[in-house]
């Protein structure tokens, strides 16, 4: 083999050994993962329906982030509770909104576990059929595997948001 060609071959291979390094020490956001697969398989569902996908907002996403948060660190009981404070707060933000939902839930599961598990409730598919446009996704630990999850869902004609 010529010098030249040697040369090359370790150029690449030092190239493809530095990628594999930064790809192995680069973190994985596994949350933002999670929560774009939540969007997906929600999205997917409504798709089914004839229904427009939902667009996630991160402001609705920092509010139900944190109402996750408050469920993990115990802070809140889970569930639902303050959501009128959470639904007008986001009201207020990105007005004029018509109507707001909550799904929380408590899981081990994947996202394509836990949307299917909301899909099964009645209550918590009414809430991914409904009549909205925006959503937001949080998502909390508390014991290892375990993750407190809250999808918001309004409706609003603010075109910036949409």
């Amino acid at each position: 083999m010529s010098k030249f060609k040697q040369l090359l071959l370790s150029i690449i291979c030092l190239f493809s050994v530095s990628l594999c390094s930064y790809a192995a020490n680069t973190p994985i956001n596994h949350d933002a993962l999670t929560q774009q697969n939540i969007l997906y398989y929600v999205n997917a569902y409504r798709a089914k329906h004839h229904l427009a996908p939902l667009k996630l907002n991160e402001t609705a996403s920092e509010e139900a982030a944190k109402h996750s948060r408050d469920m993990a660190n115990k802070s809140v009981p889970f569930g639902h509770t303050q959501f009128n404070q959470r639904i007008k707060h986001l009201y207020k933000k990105l007005e004029p909104c018509r109507s707001g939902a909550e799904n929380v839930a408590y899981y081990k599961l994947n996202a394509k576990l836990l949307v299917d598990g909301w899909i099964a409730s009645p209550g918590h598919r009414q809430n991914i059929m409904g009549n909205y446009n925006v959503t937001g996704i949080g998502i909390a630990h508390g014991k290892p595997g375990w993750g407190y999850f809250t999808q918001i869902f309004v409706r609003t004609d603010n075109k910036a948001y949409v």
